[in-house]
């Protein structure tokens, strides 16, 4: 039964006022997803205050991906205040704006129900506290996550192609040193071209980290991210990273699993793609392979 029609907002059994409150996800941050999220308060804050056996107990909202419930805070807030007593029916558009993870969504659901809280999904007309209210949300949770599942596929898909054919965008993506030209290839930015030059050098002459960060500093160059001085781990990354020797290696990285949504180091579990001569080279060869040398002889001696 939909709340706005076929529900009746009536006060409960115990002729006290139900405290409603609702949830709202958009999966980015992006100008027309700010606007839809904007469009369901709006539409949830004026259902709830229209009902007069309702009590508003709030609109709760978040930007980003539901796989992961632990990294959603309003969602986290509505449960403590759930737990709390404090709300008893939750509206929300659909079960995979609650969350694409069906686990995680049938244990949220088990406890919203031993607590008593009701949840009404309006694209799926479902109560959880109706007669088949958790069978009818298994269902449809293992559907969503499916379709979410099938989506992810054709992405990593599409971004394998993209690393096979070398025309992955990753290839592209200017790091401290390089800038984009207007056909969008990689030129570089000789006044920063400089620095990195200059790090390579004194990291190649024994230079340890520290030092350079504080000659970064005494001489006010801002690290890539605008910040006055340079991280260790900045500088650990520039000194690792390929890209200043003219190379490309493609797929450093990967995501092991669809839900846990970790990101992991490639060793050797996926094919990574070299694409030597890739654009113009920074540093050469020969004093990359010199410092990551001193790298691994210095991890050796620790």
């Amino acid at each position: 039964m939909a709340p706005s029609r076929k529900r009746s907002c009536k006060a409960g059994m115990s002729h006290r006022k139900l405290r409603v409150a609702a949830y709202c996800r958009v999966s980015s941050d992006k100008e027309e997803q700010r606007s839809s999220l904007d469009s369901q308060i709006q539409y949830y804050q004026e259902q709830i205050t229209a009902c007069e056996g309702w009590d508003f107990a709030g609109i709760f909202s978040d930007r980003g991906s539901g796989l992961k419930g632990e990294e959603r805070t309003a969602f986290q807030a509505m449960m403590k205040k759930c737990r709390q007593g404090k709300i008893d029916l939750i509206l929300t558009k659909s079960i995979s704006r609650f969350g694409r993870n069906t686990l995680n969504t049938l244990i949220t659901a088990r406890e919203l129900k031993a607590l008593g809280v009701d949840v009404w999904f309006e694209k799926e007309h479902i109560h959880l506290l109706s007669e088949d209210g958790e069978m009818m949300l298994t269902a449809y949770a293992m559907f969503a996550q499916a379709e979410s599942e099938s989506m992810s596929r054709n992405i990593r898909a599409g971004v394998r192609y993209g690393f096979k054919s070398g025309n992955s965008g990753y290839a592209h993506f200017a790091c401290y040193g390089y800038e984009l030209d207007g056909d969008g290839q990689l030129v570089i930015n000789e006044a920063q071209a400089v620095i990195v030059r200059e790090i390579f050098t004194r990291r190649a002459a024994g230079q340890s980290l520290s030092k350079i960060s504080e000659w970064l500093y005494e001489a006010g160059v801002k690290s890539p991210t605008g910040k006055d001085r340079w991280s260790r781990e900045t500088l650990n990354k520039l000194l690792h990273n390929e890209k200043y020797t003219g190379d490309v290696l493609l797929q450093k990285t990967y995501v092991s699993d669809l839900l846990e949504g970790s990101q992991l180091k490639n060793t050797g579990e996926k094919t990574r793609y070299l694409y030597p001569n890739h654009h113009p080279a920074i540093i050469n060869k020969e004093l990359f392979q010199k410092v990551n040398s001193q790298v691994r002889k210095d991890k050796t001696k620790c």
